[in-house]
């Protein structure tokens, strides 16, 4: 199963928009390639002893200058700071730049889930291992997707270190357990995260052709108060996911509306 498009139809592009989005896309591509070297540079000057900085410094330029290709900004909706515990910080996903914009934000001494195939793309495979990415498994290969979280599982519990995953499987609004079954065990904090892309910048997930159609506009990145999930049981994991996608549901009609 693939996850749906579910903008509506975009209006027309000009030849000036095809020409700023193919010059940034070819511009975005070389700063990944360039940025990977850089990154794994730094790496080895470091002993590969400095994830945060790989992460929150260069990890997070890299994104934030690819969005300044396409003439994306992020604003964001937040009065209150980062959280200086572990956390897990979760969000909707729905497009192709979710990815970038997510890590731009800098969540503090946090680590990502992000999807395998991705790896297949040198330049990302580098800059994630540099980051300690957790790759996921497709859905379809349940044993190994529960191998994957059972280690993060330990190395967040050794570390401390917060974490970001998003519940939505490939199909829209339908969510996993994964993120709540990882909060549930590490007695961490969930904080909601709303990624909201107006129609006209939104490229669409990778899987519909379009994921390097980005255009130029704002993006808005909204924030609720941390979810206590310390009294959290194993057994309720079904129920309390069931909640969190009925207010991401309503979170949804209230910033459309």
């Amino acid at each position: 199963m693939t996850r749906p498009d579910n903008r509506r139809t975009r209006q027309p592009t000009t030849w000036r928009t095809k020409t700023r989005v193919v010059l940034a896309s070819i511009a975005s591509v070389f700063l990944l390639c360039v940025g990977s070297i850089v990154m794994l540079v730094v790496g080895v000057l470091t002993g590969f002893q400095a994830r945060r900085f790989y992460t929150e410094v260069l990890a997070r330029g890299l994104a934030r200058t690819a969005l300044g290709f396409y003439g994306v900004r992020i604003i964001e909706h937040r009065d209150f700071p980062f959280p200086n515990r572990q956390t897990v910080y979760i969000s909707n996903h729905t497009s192709a730049l979710d990815m970038f914009v997510l890590i731009s934000l800098g969540f503090p001494n946090c680590r990502y889930f992000l999807s395998g195939f991705l790896r297949k793309i040198l330049p990302l495979w580098i800059i994630g291992w540099l980051m300690g990415i957790f790759w996921t498994a497709p859905q379809t290969q349940g044993s190994k997707r529960t191998k994957i979280f059972q280690n993060a599982d330990r190395l967040l519990k050794r570390t401390g270190e917060s974490v970001f995953l998003t519940p939505e499987g490939q199909i829209t609004w339908v969510f996993n357990k994964g993120a709540f079954h990882l909060a549930t065990s590490l007695r961490a904090p969930i904080l909601p995260i709303y990624i909201y892309i107006p129609n006209e910048v939104d490229p669409g997930p990778w899987t519909n052709g379009d994921g390097l159609d980005v255009r130029a506009g704002d993006v808005h990145v909204y924030y609720r108060p941390e979810i206590d999930t310390s009294s959290w049981r194993v057994e309720e994991v079904a129920m309390h996911r069931d909640q969190v996608r009925s207010m991401y549901v309503e979170w949804a009609e209230a910033l459309e509306a």
